[in-house]
C-alpha cells in the first residue's frame, strides 16, 4: 500500500504544535471581512491620529510588496532574495517621469509596474536552470546589483537620490495627508488582494503548485515550465513596482538607502512568517513586521529588537514552519500522517487535525 511521507507524528517522535486557527464557513467569513472592511475604511478616520495612520500605510506597503512575494516563492516556489530590486524600479521609475517630465502619477502607476515586470522576466531567464541555493545567490546578486547601479547612475541621482517627487491628484484634489495616502494604499492593496486570490485559484495557479511541488511531473503532464516559471517572476514584479511607484510620492524622494539588502530580507520574512501561499498569513506578516519594532522602540528596546526578531524566527521555524496563518495545503503538507500507521486515508485525516 502507497504511503505518505512519514514525519514527526507518524514516526513515533513528540512535536510540540501551536493549535490550528478554526475553520470558518463562508458566511462567517463575508461577514468577518464585512467588518474588517469598515475597520480599516472608517478606523483610521476616526481616530485622528497621523502616527496609526502612517503605520497602518506602511503595513498596506509591506502587504502589497509580501503578497507580490507569495507568488514568486508561495505559490511556485522559487526562492527569490532580491525582491526588493523591483521596488527600486518601481520608485525610480515613478521619481524620474513625475520630476523630469511632471507626468502625473496615475500614468507613471503602469509604466512602473510594465518596467519592473520586464526587469522580471529578465532576470528569471537565466535562473530558469538554477535551483535552491544557487538560485538564492542569483537573486541575490541582481538586487545589490540594482542598489548599486542606482547609487551611480546620475539619472537616478547618484547616492542623494531624487527628490521632489509631487504627490499624486485626483482631479482637483491633491492627495499628500497621512489619511489621504492611506485610503491610496488602500485601494491598491485591495486590487492586489483581488487579483492575487484570482491567480491562486485559476489554472495560472495549479500549475505554479504542480511546478512548485515536481517540476518534471508538471513538465510530462503538458505545463509550459519556463512560460510558467517567467511569469510568476513577472507578475511578481509587478507588485513590487507599484508598492514602489507609491513608495515615491508617500515620502517624495528615492533613495538607494531604501532598497538594501535587508528590505528584501524584510519582505521574505512577511512571506515566512505568515505562511507560504496564504494571502491571510501575509497580510499578519506585514503587521507583524511593521508594529513589532514600533512597539518596542515604545518600550525601550529599540536595539534589542533584531535579536528577538530572530529568536522568534528560529521558534516560528521549530514549532510552527509553516507560519502563523498557513494555507489548508501547506498545513497538510507539513503535518502528513502516514496512512499504514493510522488506518485508511479517513482516520488519517481525522488524525492529521487533531493534530493541528
Amino acid at each position: 500500500m502507497a504511503t505518505r511521507p512519514k514525519t514527526a507524528a507518524s514516526s513515533g517522535r513528540a512535536r510540540f504544535a501551536l493549535p490550528a486557527l478554526p475553520e470558518l464557513n463562508p458566511l462567517t467569513q463575508g461577514v468577518l471581512l464585512a467588518a474588517l472592511l469598515v475597520v480599516v475604511v472608517v478606523g483610521p478616520a476616526l481616530l485622528g491620529s497621523n502616527y496609526i495612520t502612517s503605520q497602518l500605510t506602511n503595513i498596506g506597503v509591506y502587504a502589497m510588496l509580501g503578497l507580490g512575494l507569495n507568488i514568486v516563492v508561495g505559490y511556485a516556489g522559487l526562492l527569490d532574495l532580491g525582491y526588493a530590486a523591483f521596488f527600486a524600479i518601481g520608485a525610480y521609475v515613478a521619481a524620474y517621469f513625475m520630476t523630469t517630465y511632471n507626468w502625473p502619477f496615475w500614468l507613471v502607476l503602469p509604466v512602473g509596474a510594465l518596467v519592473a515586470a520586464i526587469f522580471g522576466v529578465l532576470i528569471g531567464a537565466p535562473t530558469l536552470r538554477l535551483r535552491s541555493d544557487y538560485l538564492a545567490i542569483v537573486t541575490l546578486g541582481f538586487g545589490e546589483i540594482t542598489r548599486i547601479t542606482a547609487t551611480n547612475l546620475d539619472i537616478t541621482g547618484g547616492p542623494n537620490g531624487l527628490v521632489g517627487v509631487p504627490p499624486p491628484a485626483i482631479g482637483g484634489l491633491t492627495l499628500e495627508t497621512p489619511l489621504q495616502l492611506y485610503y491610496l494604499i488602500l485601494a491598491l492593496m485591495l486590487v492586489t488582494l483581488f487579483c492575487v486570490a484570482r491567480l491562486a485559484n485559476s489554472r495560472i495557479g495549479r500549475a505554479w503548485a504542480y511546478i512548485r511541488e515536481d517540476e518534471l511531473a508538471a513538465a510530462a503532464m503538458g505545463i509550459d515550465v519556463v512560460r510558467m516559471k517567467l511569469l510568476a517572476y513577472a507578475l511578481g514584479a509587478v507588485w513590487g513596482g507599484l508598492a514602489g511607484c507609491f513608495l515615491a510620492v508617500q515620502l517624495t524622494t528615492v533613495a538607494p538607502e531604501s532598497f538594501t539588502f535587508n528590505q528584501s530580507v524584510q519582505i521574505l520574512i512577511v512571506v515566512v512568517l505568515g505562511g507560504l501561499g496564504s494571502i491571510p498569513g501575509v497580510i499578519l506578516g506585514a503587521v507583524i513586521v511593521v508594529m513589532v519594532p514600533s512597539l518596542m522602540q515604545a518600550i525601550g528596546l529599540a536595539s534589542a529588537w533584531p535579536l528577538f526578531y530572530a529568536l522568534a524566527l528560529i521558534a516560528l521555524m521549530v514549532f510552527r514552519p509553516e507560519g502563523l496563518w498557513p494555507s489548508r495545503q501547506r498545513r497538510r503538507e507539513l503535518h502528513s500522517v502516514d496512512i499504514d500507521l493510522v488506518g485508511t486515508p479517513e482516520p488519517a485525516l481525522e488524525a492529521e487535525r487533531a493534530e493541528v
